[in-house]
């Protein structure tokens, strides 16, 4: 939605709802006046030498006071409830708001994420097949093109998971597992794919978890995934995974810029990015770590950031321990 025609859409809401407000209060000042002429008229038809004088005038007064108790009382719920509804209102379009912009956002990302994977083995596939290349420049050439065709396999999955969780659709079997043989194999593919970059690991042997094993290594795999978009590519990337008391704690941790206090939570909300499409350089569509955040829960787990000083960020899942 235009800026413009959203400024003009609030501009009438707040018009509306203070109308609303002023004639509520127009209503009960005109009650309350009609209230107080009634009982001005019924006290100039008693008669002062009646018997029963004092007893009607106090019963007149009486009537007259829970009149305006009545309209008081009236009016405040009818206040409140139109404050509570403009509040939710008002919240619930500010949320689809902000929901449809990172979708449009999410919409940018995602097509920027398919066009370059294509791109490239396409470019690739044309090369091979009109160029007669020696061995070591056809095996890099098909290197990259198994690197980008993974790219879009993560990308699919993860669009896929995150809708199908989100629906309920997705049923988890979770079994015994050996994270730290998972974690391992993952810091293994990435070190394989990645051979420019470097991921250490800091892990313990042994270390069982109730899971489903495609839905913990898309955990770990986001994590370190993120971990090397905003990390410089000299910098190494470290999985740790450790036990502590009944929980197994695994981390991941990057000497990349770091996330300001105010974004730490924002950024396991879904297709949440800092910034705007246009100035970002990280590739990512805002689905990695709200999967992380659905993924974790799902295995009564939960996620955390904070710094890792001098600079960088360390995510860390607590999940439980099995054995």
């Amino acid at each position: 939605m235009k800026r413009p025609r959203l400024i003009m859409i609030t501009t009438i809401y707040w018009v509306l709802l203070l109308y609303i407000i002023a004639a509520l209060v127009w209503w009960f000042i005109s009650l309350e006046k009609q209230n107080k002429q009634m009982y001005s008229y019924r006290l100039d038809e008693l008669k002062k030498d009646d018997p029963a004088y004092i007893q009607k005038r106090t019963e007149i007064e009486d009537a007259g006071k829970r009149k305006t108790s009545q309209y008081i009382g009236e009016g405040t719920t009818f206040l409140l409830l139109i404050l509570v509804g403009a509040v939710f209102v008002y919240r619930a379009t500010r949320r689809q708001l902000i929901l449809s912009r990172q979708q449009q956002n999410f919409m940018m990302a995602v097509t920027h994420e398919l066009k370059t994977p294509i791109a490239v083995t396409r470019l690739n596939l044309e090369t091979l097949q009109k160029r007669r290349l020696d061995e070591t420049q056809q095996q890099k050439l098909i290197a990259n093109t198994l690197q980008e065709a993974n790219r879009l396999n993560i990308l699919t999955n993860n669009i896929l998971v995150a809708s199908q969780l989100d629906a309920g659709a997705y049923t988890i079997n979770k079994q015994e597992l050996n994270i730290s043989e998972l974690a391992e194999d993952c810091v293994r593919d990435f070190n394989n794919r990645y051979s420019s970059r470097c991921v250490q690991q800091d892990i313990e042997e042994g270390l069982y978890v109730e899971g489903e094993t495609l839905l913990l290594q898309m955990l770990i795999n986001n994590l370190i995934d993120n971990a090397l978009k905003y990390s410089p590519r000299d910098a190494p990337v470290k999985l740790s995974i450790h036990k502590k008391n009944t929980s197994i704690v695994l981390s991941v941790t990057d000497e990349g810029q770091g996330i300001e206090e105010a974004e730490k939570k924002k950024v396991f909300d879904k297709f949440y990015r800092t910034g705007s499409e246009a100035t970002r350089t990280a590739k990512g569509t805002g689905l990695g770590l709200y999967l992380c955040k659905k993924i974790a829960a799902d295995h009564k787990g939960s996620i955390t950031v904070t710094d890792n000083h001098p600079r960088g960020s360390i995510f860390t899942v607590v999940l439980q321990n099995l054995i």
